[in-house]
């Protein structure tokens, strides 16, 4: 039998959540100080790549939680729900 990986929890998710608020500070902060442009992109990587990571964490606990609960539920209507607002989201352009 498979077992879960660590579940993250909202305190978990809100203190990467404040980290990353804080490397997007640090960067109006270099473009403040007319840091050299690559260093202030390289920051701007670091960032989105730790929102993609943080976003990605959220859409699998809501499959893992939402969808699944939907899907067990029995009701078809409500499984038809779930997965249309999924593919709504995962539509939008970035």
């Amino acid at each position: 039998m498979k077992t879960k990986p660590h579940a993250t929890t909202h305190d978990e998710t809100l203190h990467r959540l404040r980290r990353i608020a804080g490397q997007v500070e640090g960067v109006r902060r270099m473009v403040a100080d007319r840091k050299y442009c690559i260093d202030i992109l390289t920051q701007i990587q670091a960032a989105r790549s730790a929102l993609r990571a943080v976003e990605l964490q959220i859409l699998m606990k809501h499959v893992d939680h939402c969808v699944r609960d939907a899907f067990a539920s029995g009701s078809p209507a409500e499984a038809d729900r779930k997965m249309d607002e999924l593919l709504q989201v995962l539509k939008k352009p970035c």
